[in-house]
């Protein structure tokens, strides 16, 4: 790895307050970057610079960018069915030159709104802080983040490790995350394209007053179904399909038919704008927004306390109407600070 990514040269970002798997393992966390104005081959060039590895190409629209001991570096055009057709293999015949004319134009069109996307490896939350120096550079090469055109719908997402995959630890990060849903859609303030596209729908309130109950305790198999009755879609903000694949594949597969679940044992989280072209843009804001989900899920007691006030909230239909969640969730945050 090229000293540019060293973390030694960097300022480690806060740590939640549980950082350790329950192996003793620091907890990793994966980040996605969503952009334009590079091609994947600029992408990949620079990557490249910063880890000090080989590349390699195993599809017209993908490169695996080397050098980084957690692992690959993934630089992608974000179109699942282009990246198929590019790793097809033409024969010289009618049928693979007209397949390939077909690609092209496929290609020609979706270069406006499809963006490259960086898919980083699992890394400890102690080098979060090297994913700056990456977008620095991406920035500094050309790269346009969702404001740049209304048409643009980027975001970067986060995809941290749990401590553990017990059923009460899930919920509580679930509980946790509905609690602050709308708080964080109003820090992430989350762009006008993306909000009206399929990208990071919010829960609906029927389902969070559900998982927010203080009688709430559900075995594995119940969180998981009463999640897939009302969210069978990868489309919410917190995007659970991952881990719950992980914990039970053949549950989940069942009512969801859709490749790109990815079986891990992490959060999938979906909601912040990329402004990669922002000079005071990087990982910390959305790190730091996602630390109170963290501090939250971490402390039993204040998180009663903020579920049963956002239950009172919900029953309370003039409540709804007349006050906002958010504004009453930094009002709460305020007066109940994290220990």
């Amino acid at each position: 790895m090229s000293e540019y990514m060293q973390p030694k040269d960097l300022a480690r970002l806060a740590l939640p307050p549980i950082a350790h798997t329950a192996q003793g393992n620091i907890r990793r966390v994966g980040v996605e970057i969503e952009f334009s104005g590079l091609s994947i081959e600029e992408t990949a060039a620079v990557l490249g610079a910063l880890l000090g590895g080989p590349l390699e190409q195993p599809g017209r629209y993908e490169i695996e960018v080397r050098g980084d001991p957690a692992g690959p570096w993934q630089v992608e055009l974000d179109f699942a069915y282009l990246k198929a057709l590019g790793r097809l293999q033409y024969d010289d015949n009618l049928g693979g030159l007209v397949q390939e004319m077909a690609e092209d134009v496929l290609l020609a069109i979706s270069e406006r709104i499809v963006p490259v996307e960086v898919v980083g490896p699992p890394i400890g939350m102690d080098r979060l802080g090297d994913v700056n120096r990456l977008i620095a550079a991406l920035r500094d090469a050309g790269a346009r983040g969702t404001g740049d055109d209304p048409i643009f719908a980027f975001g970067m997402q986060l995809n941290p490790e749990l401590p553990n995959t017990k059923v009460d630890s899930v919920r509580t990060y679930l509980q946790a995350y509905l609690c602050l849903e709308d708080w964080l859609r109003m820090r992430s303030q989350v762009d006008l394209t993306r909000r009206l596209t399929f990208f990071a729908h919010p829960f609906s309130k029927a389902y969070s007053r559900i998982v927010i109950d203080a009688g709430y305790s559900p075995d594995l198999d119940r969180l998981i179904d009463d999640y897939l009755d009302v969210n069978p879609t990868r489309n919410r903000s917190l995007d659970m399909l991952p881990l719950f694949a992980y914990l039970d594949e053949p549950r989940v597969r069942k009512r969801v038919d859709d490749e790109r679940i990815k079986a891990r044992p992490t959060l999938h989280y979906r909601l912040p704008n990329s402004e990669i072209d922002r000079p005071d843009w990087g990982v910390n804001d959305v790190w730091d927004d996602w630390l109170a989900v963290e501090r939250l899920a971490s402390d039993p007691e204040r998180l009663a306390r903020l579920c049963g006030a956002y239950a009172e909230f919900l029953d309370n239909p003039l409540e709804c109407l007349t006050n906002d969640w958010a504004d009453r969730t930094q009002q709460w945050l305020d007066a109940n600070p994290a220990r």
